[in-house]
């Protein structure tokens, strides 16, 4: 059972934050969550004694449904909720918000105080792993664990922003029907060097049917915008200000390399390091099991 509840993040923007529980029914589509709000609470375990909070944040252009599997997982032992950031599946997207790294920051701070889950154990992927980081490193109060995944502390740079510029005007939108989006993310795009199936499952669910077809649920200029704020900026600094354990977490064939990884390891005060063999940079969406049996271990160590 899939429940939304609603978070105010800064500005007032409304975010929807959602918790996972028993697999959906035959007929549910995990790219279209439904349910009404919530209050926080309503993922206690059995009996009313709450689990170890667990926030899941997903990266650019992700969405909270993203974290479906993992979350329900974790919800045997856990409380695990995943936030739909501000610009990104069901929260709002208003044009003249704030799309800057302390936004999303604050953000995952305001929902981490409103559902009542802190000290948190906080997951990122991607983007959403330097939002973790980055919040540990300002409030080690509300942060009592971390997992890093698939995301670099360099700087990327002007080449990088502008060959996602040229990849977004690339996208053939709109899609006709989501076996077109599965084909063309999965084999098609430029930027798939074999084919893969769950990359295009991954685009598959961030999209939306309009009157002329297929298209993000997100707006690429907003994307644009929110990528920016840190791809030209390193963050190793940040990251020898997180105090809590934290495990950095790759694919064996993603875009954080085993160097930097290893590297962001040693300057993390309590770093750890796993790597998941087979995935690319959606770890969690490539590799799922073998995600799960990377991070168990450093969960083990929060469960109350």
């Amino acid at each position: 059972m899939t429940r939304r509840i609603d978070v105010t993040g800064t500005g007032g923007v409304s975010l929807a934050a959602w918790e996972f529980g028993d697999p959906p029914k035959t007929g549910d589509i995990p790219g279209d969550l439904t349910g009404a709000p919530t209050e926080p609470g309503a993922g206690e375990k059995p009996g009313g004694e709450p689990g170890t909070g667990v926030l899941l944040l997903h990266g650019l252009m992700g969405r909270a449904s993203h974290w479906a599997p993992t979350a329900r997982w974790l919800s045997e032992r856990h409380r695990a909720v995943a936030l739909d950031q501000r610009g990104h599946g069901r929260s709002e997207k208003p044009e003249q918000a704030a799309y800057t790294r302390e936004a999303y920051v604050e953000d995952a701070e305001a929902a981490i105080e409103q559902l009542g889950l802190a000290p948190v154990v906080l997951i990122g992927h991607a983007m959403g792993a330097l939002t973790g980081w980055q919040l540990a490193a300002k409030r080690p109060d509300l942060v009592r664990g971390l997992i890093i995944c698939d995301m670099r502390a360099s700087a990327l740079g002007a080449a990088s922003q502008r060959e996602w510029e040229s990849w977004f005007k690339a996208w053939p939108l709109p899609f006709a029907t989501l076996a077109d989006v599965r084909k063309w993310f999965g084999e098609d795009d430029p930027w798939v060097e074999r084919p893969n199936p769950s990359r295009g499952e991954f685009y598959a669910e961030v999209m939306h049917e309009g009157p002329d077809g297929w298209r993000p649920v997100f707006d690429p200029e907003q994307m644009l915008k929110t990528r920016e704020t840190w791809v030209y900026d390193a963050h190793w600094e940040e990251l020898t200000q997180v105090r809590c354990p934290t495990l950095v977490v790759r694919g064996l064939d993603g875009e954080l390399g085993r160097a930097e990884a290893q590297e962001m390891v040693r300057v993390l005060p309590h770093g750890q390091y796993a790597e998941v063999a087979d995935a690319g940079h959606l770890v969690h969406y490539d590799q799922p099991d073998a995600w799960r049996a990377a991070i168990e271990p450093f969960l083990d160590g929060f469960t109350d």
